[in-house]
């Protein structure tokens, strides 16, 4: 696996079934946008911030991408590196890599806006902001 420019990365763990697949056996690609949303969901409650700042705001899926390297199929183990880059003052963006045996399946990534309950664009927490600068890797530039 590569090396990450990143003080920290998440790693969470994920295994593919049956209902993940198409008829050939292969992984639907819509999986790994959902995979996005359950290991960004997974960092930001148990690394960031466990209320997942319910009180101050929402967070707003502004775009996500994904490129897919290696097929996956059902019953293998995927293991998802999560990293943060482009860290902004009201959003941020994630990296995702998945790994199947140590071998890069996908990577995608996302851009994260905060907002008010009234989805006007607000600022994150400062204490929020470094902790998320934690797992930054700064010299990661997207495709796409």
């Amino acid at each position: 696996m590569p090396a990450i420019n990143a003080q920290k990365t998440f790693r969470h763990i994920l295994d593919i079934c049956l209902k993940d697949s198409n008829a050939y056996g292969n992984t639907y690609f819509a999986r790994y946008f959902e995979w996005q949303g359950v290991c960004r969901e997974q960092w930001f409650y148990r690394c960031v911030a466990s209320d997942m700042l319910q009180s101050q705001g929402v967070f707003v899926t502004k775009c996500a991408h994904q490129d897919y390297a290696h097929e996956t199929f059902p019953f293998q183990t995927v293991e998802c590196h999560l990293n943060s880059f482009n860290v902004r003052a009201c959003s941020f963006h994630l990296l995702f890599r998945f790994y199947v045996d140590g071998v890069l399946a996908s990577t995608g990534f996302q851009q994260i806006v905060f907002a008010s309950h009234d989805r006007k664009i607000i600022r994150l927490p400062k204490s929020v902001i470094e902790e998320i600068r934690l797992y930054e890797d700064a010299q990661f530039v997207p495709k796409g």
